[in-house]
């Protein structure tokens, strides 16, 4: 039985990397190598992985779970850079600093991650330098997202921020049919992404229902017309 947990383990390890985009396509000796040197953690909702300044022991992949990856102001206001979820890697810039990771990370609620020893990683960089190519990969596309979301922030307004979110998730934002978007993420963590509180956040979505502009049941924001809420938002940005 030991020896059989063992297996199991080893085999859940090496799935979650496969599904990593960092490692999509590796051969299994190779995904295996990167298993030898993960270590799985359990996280409670609430308990943070790491804070700002921390010494960086690796970067960590979400098994299962979802982490919130944030910083704090000098007023003690939270702005989340994003929440991380199954199969997405975080953290890759604490392999090249000394200084420590850039910012805050807690659990949303009940997460597995894994967390790749920085030591361990680099010796294999070195032997396989094709990964450190990937890796760089994965990390111009966190940065892309952070450019995307510093782009969001200076909008004038709450109401223009949240538009302009909920229009980036329509397939056609020109489109006269209602759309279905699921929160993956509580409406506190959303406030905070768009760089507001939760009181905000909750009367503008209240403005946008007065409007008839979506309707709101539970995770499940239903937006009635996006051509709609794509027009308000053209007046606002003054388009």
């Amino acid at each position: 039985m030991p020896n059989n947990l063992a297996e199991l383990k080893r085999i859940g390890l090496v799935n979650t990397l496969r599904s990593c985009r960092l490692f999509t396509g590796l051969p299994l000796p190779d995904l295996e190598n990167i298993a030898a040197i993960t270590i799985s953690k359990a996280l409670a909702k609430d308990e943070y992985l790491f804070h700002e300044g921390g010494p960086a022991h690796g970067f960590y992949i979400v098994q299962c779970g979802a982490v919130n990856v944030h910083r704090v102001s000098a007023g003690g206001k939270e702005q989340v850079i994003h929440v991380f979820r199954a199969g997405e890697s975080f953290a890759e810039v604490a392999l090249a600093t000394a200084t420590g990771y850039p910012a805050d990370a807690r659990a949303l609620e009940a997460t597995q991650v894994l967390l790749l020893q920085k030591d361990g990683i680099l010796a294999l960089l070195k032997r396989q330098p094709e990964l450190a190519l990937r890796m760089l990969g994965s990390m111009s596309s966190h940065l892309r997202v952070l450019v995307s979301q510093l782009e969001d922030l200076t909008l004038k307004d709450v109401e223009t921020r949240l538009a302009n979110w909920l229009v980036k998730r329509c397939p056609d934002p020109r489109s006269e049919q209602p759309v279905r978007i699921e929160l993956a993420m509580a409406k506190r963590v959303l406030a905070a992404e768009l760089g507001t509180v939760s009181e905000t956040f909750s009367r503008t979505l209240a403005k946008f229902r007065e409007q008839q502009l979506l309707t709101v049941k539970g995770k499940v924001v239903t937006l009635t017309s996006p051509a709609r809420l794509h027009a308000l938002l053209r007046r606002n940005l003054g388009e």
